[in-house]
């Protein structure tokens, strides 16, 4: 059945210590980690003893995450539903030195700027920071009822062409093509499943530390099950996708559409 939208987080379980020591220190960047999921994500990834840089929406967003960045996180800032602000996320992640992964986790459920939040700024975000070993997608089990058609979309989110389902089918697909087209980077797609967060809600049946566990583990482990690419993951167990998430007609037409929007094709 499909799994409804993500967010969260949650301290980590006692036994990741013998987990951490199986991973190498890396530096991390995590979208939309005031809060949710992102969070999650930097606080356990701090706590693994890796270098983590947070981003919020505004300045304003950042004292959420000031506890992180007293614990040594470094910070980025800009609204990834404006094409010029995620520019400058980049300009931003760029300057702070390269990074071994970036976890695309910022993602809205509803409104115009599905979109440009969910779809075209992991995209425009994957072409302008310097390519990283690791890319993670955040999907979600609503992919399955994403919609083909690319015809008539409005990236821009002036209006809303698209749904949470076709979104997340997109950006599934970003992270299966990003796989072929670089295969020197580990790129794959996450579902956290369905947790008890705000956008999840708080009668969420899923477990809200497996909800962000994957992510963590695609970007870090030397495990080899994590150093594969092109995956579509739900606790750490990998699951078929759309079949469309597959098809390198469809791959290559949604990157055709990408790059034509963003004015930055992926190299």
């Amino acid at each position: 059945m499909p799994t409804a939208p993500n967010s969260a987080g949650d301290a980590p379980y006692a036994d990741e210590a013998s987990e951490a020591r199986r991973r190498h220190v890396a530096r991390i960047f995590i979208t939309g980690s005031a809060g949710g999921l992102g969070r999650a994500a930097a606080q356990t990834l701090l706590g693994g003893g890796h270098e983590v840089i947070v981003h919020a929406r505004t300045a304003e967003r950042l004292a959420a995450v000031n506890d992180l960045i007293d614990r040594g996180a470094s910070a980025v800032v800009g609204d990834l539903a404006d094409l010029n602000h995620t520019r400058a996320v980049a300009d931003q992640v760029n300057q702070l030195g390269r990074v071994d992964a970036v976890i695309h986790n910022a993602g809205i459920y509803s409104g115009p700027q599905i979109l440009p939040v969910n779809v075209v700024a992991p995209y425009l975000l994957t072409a302008l920071v310097h390519r990283p070993q690791r890319l993670v997608y955040l999907s979600s089990g609503m992919h399955h009822g994403g919609r083909t058609e690319l015809t008539g979309l409005d990236w821009s989110g002036r209006s809303q062409t698209g749904s949470y389902s076709d979104s997340k089918l997109f950006v599934t697909t970003l992270a299966v093509a990003v796989a072929r087209i670089w295969p020197d980077v580990y790129s794959n797609a996450v579902d956290p499943g369905w947790v008890p967060t705000r956008m999840g809600g708080p009668g969420a049946p899923d477990d809200l530390r497996l909800g962000h566990l994957t992510q963590e583990w695609l970007a870090t482990s030397d495990e080899p099950k994590a150093r594969s690419s092109g995956g579509y993951w739900f606790h750490q167990r990998l699951r078929a996708p759309h079949p469309a998430v597959r098809d390198t007609h469809f791959q290559d037409s949604l990157l055709a559409a990408l790059a034509r929007f963003t004015a930055a094709p992926l190299d």
